[in-house]
């Protein structure tokens, strides 16, 4: 009888972090294998049967890129069915388009759907194609704003051994102006909170500086609002644990994503650490650099 067979089948937009991705999962013991056209899965699984126990970490990136052979990939996953001991996982990749229109402008490439296009135009056209199967998968990361090396650590959380029984909590600070990030499922809204932006000294800083957080954690609301939100989030873990979920997004916004909703992200990012793998990122920290502009 043949061992459980993990395949991590990644896919998503051009320019959202496949080879991240796929790099990771290299690092964590996988077989991977880039590009890999669907159709050539189920042969591609024979041979992998035929090497019996010696491969049983799978990841695979199909694309765009062999898009002549994208619509068949929903056949080729169903074909799998019929083998108990394959477990077929699809990890989607997506970031916004401002973002994939500037990682295009920074690699200076053209779009597989739009060679002799804009960026934007194959971007808006791939989204249409990848629709269906964006909801068909069982993971999904937003990387608009993620470091390659954030990227790794998320994936590495979901995927690291193939420890199923794991739970990761993803702490994110944003900002409201800049949008509420869609891979969030806690979304906390702490505009209520003083303002440090508008002292004079601290416009400038970022919630990860003394001053910011300081000024920030001083008041009473400050703290009657994480004690609440601290007792709230203690008793639903164990909950979403037991329901088997894997992966907890929490997101705190403030208007800028730089002073209140940073500091308190640093916060609940160690406070958490006693009950969960956990990582904070800052999604709009940096943003407004070049121009000054309100939180």
């Amino acid at each position: 009888m043949n061992q459980q067979l993990q395949i991590i089948i990644i896919t998503g937009m051009s320019g959202a972090g496949k080879t991240v991705a796929i790099q990771s999962l290299e690092d964590m013991g996988f077989f991977c294998i880039d590009n890999l056209p669907p159709t050539l899965l189920p042969k591609f699984l024979d041979i992998v049967d035929e090497a019996g126990d010696k491969l049983n970490k799978l990841a695979l990136v199909m694309d765009l890129r062999g898009r002549e052979f994208f619509d068949s990939l929903f056949g080729a996953i169903d074909s799998l069915g019929n083998k108990e001991h394959i477990q077929p996982q699809i990890l989607f990749l997506d970031s916004e388009d401002e973002t994939l229109v500037r990682r295009y402008k920074e690699t200076r490439r053209s779009h597989p759907l739009a060679p002799h296009g804009t960026p934007l135009e194959g971007i808006q056209a791939e989204r249409k194609v990848l629709e269906e199967i964006k909801g068909n998968a069982q993971y999904y990361i937003n990387t608009t704003g993620l470091e390659p090396r954030q990227l790794k650590e998320k994936i590495m959380g979901m995927f690291d051994e193939g420890n199923t029984s794991s739970f990761n909590v993803n702490v994110l600070s944003f900002g409201f102006k800049y949008g509420i990030p869609i891979d969030a499922d806690l979304v906390f809204d702490v505009r209520f909170l003083p303002n440090p932006y508008y002292i004079e000294h601290m416009r400038e800083q970022t919630g990860l500086e003394t001053d910011v957080s300081d000024y920030v954690f001083k008041w009473t609301e400050t703290k009657q609002f994480l004690q609440k939100l601290t007792d709230l989030l203690t008793f639903m873990l164990p909950h979403y644990k037991r329901e088997g979920k894997h992966q907890l997004v929490l997101a705190i916004g403030c208007t800028g994503g730089k002073h209140r909703s940073v500091a308190l992200a640093e916060y609940l990012g160690q406070f958490l650490k006693e009950y969960s793998d956990t990582i904070v990122y800052h999604r709009d920290i940096d943003k407004g650099k070049e121009k000054a502009h309100g939180k």
